[in-house]
C-alpha cells in the first residue's frame, strides 16, 4: 500500500512539487495539499484533484509530511501541527536555512526529519534538489526523500553542515544564470539585434551548453578552450571578463549567499 504525503503549503514550490508527483504517477487520492484560501483550495482540487485540507488534518492523515513554507511561517507551523504529529511519521522540510535540530526541538521525540533545498528548474522537472538527514533519519527516510523529490528533477545527498553552500549554489544559482542571461541578451540589443532575436540566441545557446557539459561529461575548462581559439573572437572576450575580476565577483557573490543562509539560520 502506498503511503499517503501531505504538501503543507500551496504556494510555487508546494503546487511544482504536487504535479511532479501526479505526473510520475502517484494518484490524487494518495496526496493531500493544504491552504487556507478557499478560491485557491478550490483550483487546486478542480486542477488535480485532490483534498484540500487543513494543516493539523494534514498532519493527523499522512504518513509523510512535505513542508513548503517560508522560514519565517514555520515555527508557527510546527505549533500548529505539532499536537497531532506522530513518531512513526517522516518530515520533509523544503524551507530554506531552516535546521532539521530546529524541527525536531519542536515536534515530538523520534520523528525523523529530512532537509532539503530545492530550486525552481523543479517547475520544468529539472530541479537539483540536495537533501541531508536529521537525527532520527535512517536510509528508509532518505530513500522516501528522494523518491518525492525525483519527481521534479534530480537529487543528491549532502551533509548538513554544507547545506549553506548548496543555498547558494544551486538554490540561488537560478538566478546568476538568469543575470548572465540577461546581461547577454543585452549586448545583443545594443549591437542591433532584435529583441527577440537576441533572446533566442541566447536562451538556445545556455539550453545546448548545458546539455554538452551533461552529456559529455567533460570539465568546463576543456569546453571552454575549445571555444577559445587563439587570438579570436572568444579569446579577447575572456580577456575582458578576467580584466574586470567576473570570476572573482562570482565566488564573492555565492560566498555571500551562503553567509545570508548561515545568518538566516541563526536568526
Amino acid at each position: 500500500m502506498t503511503s499517503q504525503v501531505a504538501i503543507l503549503g500551496a504556494g510555487v514550490m508546494g503546487e511544482t512539487l504536487l504535479s511532479g508527483l501526479i505526473r510520475a504517477g502517484r494518484r490524487p487520492q494518495e496526496l493531500l495539499i493544504t491552504e487556507r484560501r478557499e478560491e485557491r483550495a478550490a483550483e487546486l482540487r478542480e486542477r488535480y484533484g485532490v483534498d484540500v485540507v487543513t494543516n493539523v488534518d494534514a498532519a493527523a492523515k499522512a504518513d509523510t509530511l512535505v513542508l513548503v513554507v517560508k522560514p519565517q511561517d514555520m515555527p508557527d507551523l510546527l505549533a500548529e501541527i505539532a499536537p497531532a504529529v506522530r513518531s512513526s511519521q517522516t518530515v520533509v522540510s523544503l524551507a530554506a536555512g531552516i535546521t532539521t535540530g530546529f524541527i525536531e526541538s519542536r515536534l515530538p521525540e523520534g520523528v525523523a526529519v529530512v532537509r532539503v533545498m530545492p530550486n525552481t528548474p523543479a517547475l520544468v522537472d529539472e530541479g537539483m534538489a540536495a537533501i541531508s538527514r536529521g537525527a532520527h533519519c535512517d536510509e528508509s527516510h532518505l530513500e522516501l526523500a528522494e523518491g518525492l523529490l525525483a519527481a521534479t528533477g534530480r537529487v543528491i545527498r549532502v551533509p548538513e553542515k554544507q547545506q549553506d553552500a548548496v543555498t547558494a549554489i544551486s538554490g540561488s544559482g537560478p538566478a546568476y544564470l538568469f543575470f548572465v542571461v540577461e546581461a547577454m541578451i543585452e549586448a545583443g540589443v545594443h549591437m542591433g539585434l532584435p529583441r527577440g532575436t537576441a533572446t533566442e540566441l541566447v536562451v538556445q545557446t545556455v539550453v545546448g551548453s548545458a546539455k554538452l557539459l551533461r552529456e559529455t561529461g567533460e570539465h568546463p575548462t576543456v569546453l571552454r578552450e575549445r571555444v577559445t581559439s587563439p587570438g579570436g573572437t572568444t579569446a579577447a572576450a575572456v580577456r575582458e571578463l578576467e580584466d574586470h575580476k567576473v570570476r572573482a565577483a562570482f565566488l564573492s557573490a555565492i560566498e555571500a549567499a551562503r553567509n545570508r543562509s548561515r545568518a538566516l539560520a541563526a536568526e
